[in-house]
């Protein structure tokens, strides 16, 4: 590596050297001496071309280099991070062969309570064996007095002892026979009981039978159901100017509504909101509450109360507020309709009226027609209350649902879904029911609760 810079410096020495003899020697261009010159002049440069080609190559030589090193670096980095690994995986299976040590501690120490436990066990049988070989030796020993017995006459002694084990036996005999006597009496009284018990059994059911039919509809007074001609078109006040149906009644006027279902409706001032439209007699109403076979819970807080819950196409509840929203345009009437666990249907319409939330979504009623005897105070202010704001009154956290409860022996259309074989007195009072103030409870299949504006000339 030493010559490389020599070699360059004597070049440029050489050149300028030969350029001015060359100066001074013109006209002598042909002399030896100067043949001679040229000739090293080219041994330099052939030199000089070599040096060079040879710097290049130490250069790749010396990239090459690098890019092995790279490699090496690289490969050095990979087989220290794989023992790195290596390492932490050792140091895993040192905590996998120390608990393997422990473990196998623990079960040579069992396997010694096992091998002590089974040398017990062998001595014990032993001592059994022992016990065995001498309860034989003695019956034997019995068995040859026995037939010493039987040959030889016994004395008088021998046979006292003989009529007194004797006596003994029969007394025994004679207690077993009384036992077994006890214990026929007994299991005669128990059969007794049992058909008493299925006898008691009939009974209850049968008097369920007689509660299902006395708490059924049939008999009561039955009141004909509106015709469609009763019903007659609402005035203006439920229609909207921008075109949005403000109820049911006024979506099915518009000639949108056609067949019962869900749809959207906007009351004034309140967003539209889906509810369930029931058309009947000739028009269309606005279903608040239906119960049809208690597969939702209506024991619910105030603000479910509040919002509304449910499937509008199965059982629901439509919310305080969306009632408030649309009874508060205008007056409004009140059909509830009732089916027993016999199938037999009632209803009842009320004219009402329904305060906001400042006043607990106050309901009063006035009763208007129906075929079943009235189960709701009338001209009288009831707040809505919930289990979870029950003021002044535990009703609705016995009732299990909230409703407009005014006494907590009265009629609650929220409550707990029960079957007709639900017994005592406490189940039927939280469960859905129409109880009339001088009358029996009407255990209830179904409810349905439904507004249509009153604003019609009759609606019976």
């Amino acid at each position: 590596m030493k010559i490389i810079p020599v070699f360059l410096l004597l070049v440029p020495l050489a050149v300028p050297a030969g350029a001015d003899k060359d100066f001074y020697s013109v006209g002598s261009a042909g002399s030896p001496e100067t043949k001679s010159r040229f000739a090293m002049l080219d041994d330099v440069r052939i030199l000089a071309n070599g040096l060079l080609q040879l710097g290049h190559g130490l250069k790749d030589f010396v990239h090459k280099t690098k890019g092995q090193m790279n490699d090496i670096f690289q490969k050095l980095y990979i087989f220290d991070k794989s023992f790195y690994e290596l390492s932490l995986q050792t140091s895993e299976i040192k905590e996998e062969e120390e608990q393997l040590r422990q473990t196998t501690a623990r079960l040579q120490l069992n396997n010694e309570e096992i091998k002590n436990l089974s040398q017990e066990m062998n001595l014990k049988i032993e001592d059994l064996i022992q016990n065995k070989i001498q309860l034989q030796e003695q019956v034997w020993g019995l068995e040859d007095k026995v037939t010493k017995l039987a040959i030889i006459q016994p004395s008088v002694q021998e046979t006292k002892e003989i009529s007194s084990l004797k006596a003994f036996v029969e007394q025994q005999d004679s207690d077993i026979k009384q036992l077994l006597k006890i214990v026929e009496d007994q299991h005669v009284q128990l059969d007794r009981q049992h058909n008493q018990i299925m006898e008691l059994e009939d009974k209850l059911n049968h008097i369920e039978v007689q509660e299902l039919l006395e708490n059924s509809f049939t008999g009561e007074e039955q009141e004909a159901e509106p015709s469609p001609s009763a019903v007659h078109r609402p005035t203006a006040g439920t229609y909207r100017a921008d075109g949005a149906a403000a109820d049911c009644t006024a979506l099915y006027h518009t000639g949108t509504l056609q067949d019962s279902g869900v749809y959207t409706i906007q009351p004034n001032g309140s967003e539209a909101f889906n509810v369930y439209c029931e058309t009947k007699f000739g028009t269309s109403w606005t279903v608040i509450q239906r119960r049809v076979d208690g597969s939702l819970d209506f024991n619910q807080t105030w603000d479910a109360y509040t919002n509304g819950f449910g499937d509008l196409n199965e059982e629901f509840w439509l919310g305080l507020k969306k009632i408030y929203s649309i009874t508060k345009q205008g007056s409004y009437l009140l059909r509830i309709e009732l089916q027993d666990w016999r199938g037999n249907r009632r209803h009842i319409e009320y004219s009402f009226s329904l305060g906001g939330p400042s006043s607990n979504f106050s309901l009063q009623l006035s009763r208007m027609a129906g075929s079943i005897p009235n189960a709701l105070p009338e001209h009288t202010e009831l707040p809505f209350s919930t289990r979870d704001t029950a003021r002044g009154s535990s009703c609705p956290e016995n009732q299990l649902g909230g409703w407009w409860h005014s006494e907590c022996e009265e009629t609650n259309l929220n409550g707990k879904y029960v079957t007709p074989r639900s017994r005592g007195r406490l189940d039927r009072g939280k469960g859905l029911y129409w109880k009339p103030k001088k009358g029996r409870y009407y255990l209830l299949k179904s409810t349905k609760i439904m507004i249509h504006p009153t604003d019609l000339k009759s609606f019976d």
